[in-house]
């Protein structure tokens, strides 16, 4: 029997989706920490939410997590918008990686090299499965604190620089990730097809199914075929043309 719709949901349990919660929610204390304007009030300084650089910055994050989100929602009728989701959400991660390698470039500095020990450190993280079946909502927001506590010594830095140096390598492993899921996604379109496909197929199966049973060949006992003739519709049998039986509809 053709399954005419895919499961959809299950973001909550990828390690993708657990990052993209992280690199959300530390872009918004990051552009609250550390991108400020000269709005000056009784000798204190404040930072601006309305300022370019805090909206495009946490707008991108906020685009990287909720495609992921929508893309799954979407798998169940249409692999093709799924993948495009996904590939938005890839994006927009990759716009905000820049955002960070440019602030770490405007500090004068260079982002650590890969084979740096801080930044072999920060890839050595290893994330935990992610088991919860109920309580969802509450259960994947417990989980993605929880991960995020294994990044604490640098995200909780006062330099900004090491926490957008931090920013920089889970933001690369985020994307490694979306990389691969969109390659899956790819593959099992291509292997099991999508709605259209599906729909398609489940036409034709429930039209087989309203058409009456085949009989069996007089001569040679096999299924008959319905064919068509000068004369009108038969019934021929499907090894033709070793045998030849044939019976009238």
């Amino acid at each position: 029997m053709v399954e005419l719709f895919d499961k959809s949901g299950g973001f909550r349990k990828l390690h993708s989706f657990t990052l993209a919660t992280i690199i959300q929610l530390e872009t918004l204390k990051f552009c609250r920490r550390f991108i400020t304007h000269d709005i000056r009030e009784a000798g204190r300084k404040f930072y601006d939410p309305k300022g370019r650089q805090y909206d495009q910055m946490t707008q991108a994050a906020r685009s990287g997590r909720q495609n992921i989100i929508e893309g799954s929602e979407r798998s169940a009728t249409s692999k093709d918008t799924e993948m495009k989701l996904t590939d938005v959400g890839r994006a927009s991660l990759s716009e905000l990686r820049g955002d960070y390698e440019i602030w770490i470039l405007d500090k004068g500095q260079l982002p650590w090299s890969v084979h740096s020990p801080e930044a072999k450190a920060v890839n050595s993280i290893s994330l935990d499965p992610a088991p919860f079946s109920d309580d969802m909502v509450h259960e994947s927001a417990k989980h993605a604190i929880e991960q995020r506590r294994k990044y604490a010594r640098w995200l909780d830095s006062d330099d900004d620089v090491i926490v957008a140096n931090a920013m920089l390598i889970i933001i690369g492993r985020a994307l490694n990730m979306l990389n691969r899921q969109i390659e899956a996604q790819g593959a099992a379109f291509e292997e099991g097809g999508g709605f259209s496909e599906r729909l398609t197929a489940k036409r034709i199966e429930t039209r087989e199914k309203s058409k009456p049973p085949s009989p069996d060949c007089p001569l040679c006992g096999k299924q008959m075929r319905r064919r068509r003739s000068a004369k009108g519709e038969f019934w021929g049998c499907s090894s033709y043309p070793d045998c030849k039986g044939t019976r009238t509809t």
